[in-house]
């Protein structure tokens, strides 16, 4: 039984998060995170000449707070008492994933779609995407919702708990650290090319494997969603490398691929224009209830990738208790 133990905390904050999510009043260590990378870019924009050298130090002294200080934590909460331990690991756990907040936020856009209020499903697409959403009509707003859930649901759920099978809840710092930098400065405008670039490259070396794992999970999944699973295998073979990441289309292409649906194209980013393949065959058109299938997908992999991270967890620590 013991053997098991180092399973728990990813179990518990997976359901955790899956029944309430974030709390909106309490400091999110992702956020503080966010806070600490903004200090050091200041810092190294003011202080350093050399920005791709200064984007390495500012990368690495993230990761080393962010995984040394929960480390540490952990530590002490478990030399006092193990149940302390788990509990204090499954509240990180549960902070590092995001599948709750995804869900509940792309829904609010599926709703008002559902409704016919294209304006308040802009605004609420508008919170889950880095795009322009003015220029975007209803299926534009519904399709954007679409590839945020595909894509996100590596980047916050299935990307996190591959760590977390590896390392427990510090995996998961040591990763979202990494992850929460590449969203904020790992951009390859003129203004981040440099200072984001060590952030960037990283992001899609940690990402290699988990993305790739999460496409084939949701593949797997897609007949039980009620989805086209054959399809979904078949347009990811051909269309997850069109996309400039390494790593997003993998599950976009997976996705558009289940629900037969085309997605990405062409997007406006801080007003200008950015060319893009598509993704996906335009079988027929997206509706609202696309967004509703997509979490369903999202949820049904992230399953499947929590029992292959809390095997990993007992192979890994097991026999040490």
């Amino acid at each position: 039984m013991k053997q098991l133990l180092p399973a728990l905390p990813l179990i518990l904050g997976f359901l955790l998060d899956c029944a309430v999510g974030d709390p909106y009043n309490i400091p999110h260590p992702v956020k503080l995170i966010g806070r600490l990378i903004g200090g050091l870019e200041k810092l190294v924009r003011k202080h350093m000449r050399d920005l791709r050298t200064g984007g390495i130090l500012l990368g690495l002294t993230v990761i080393v707070l962010s995984t040394v200080l929960p480390l540490v934590l952990l530590v002490i909460c478990y030399h006092i008492s193990i149940i302390l331990g788990i509990a204090a690991e499954t509240i990180m756990c549960c902070y590092m994933l995001a599948a709750k907040c995804l869900c509940s936020e792309s829904m609010k856009v599926c709703k008002a779609a559902e409704s016919g209020d294209t304006e308040v499903a802009r605004k609420a697409v508008s919170m889950i995407v880095g795009r322009d959403t003015a220029v975007l009509d209803k299926d534009g707003i519904v399709r954007a919702a679409v590839e945020t859930v595909a894509e996100n649901a590596s980047d916050g759920v299935t990307a996190p708990l591959f760590y977390m099978g590896l390392g427990g809840a510090v995996g998961a710092f040591f990763y979202k650290s990494v992850n929460t930098m590449d969203s904020m400065i790992g951009y390859r405008d003129e203004k981040y090319a440099d200072i984001g670039r060590f952030a960037a490259k990283l992001d899609d070396v940690l990402n290699f494997i988990p993305s790739r794992m999460t496409a084939l999970l949701m593949a797997a999944s897609a007949p039980l969603a009620g989805l086209d699973g054959r399809n979904a295998f078949r347009i990811w073979k051909r269309d997850r490398k069109n996309h400039a990441s390494p790593n997003s289309a993998q599950t976009e292409s997976v996705c558009a691929g289940a629900l037969h649906v085309r997605l990405a194209g062409d997007a406006w980013y801080f007003g200008k224009l950015h060319k893009k393949p598509y993704i996906g065959d335009d079988d027929r058109p997206v509706k609202p209830e696309d967004i509703r299938l997509a979490n369903r997908l999202m949820y049904l992999s992230s399953v499947l990738m929590l029992i292959i991270s809390a095997a990993a967890r007992c192979f890994i620590l097991g026999g040490l208790l």
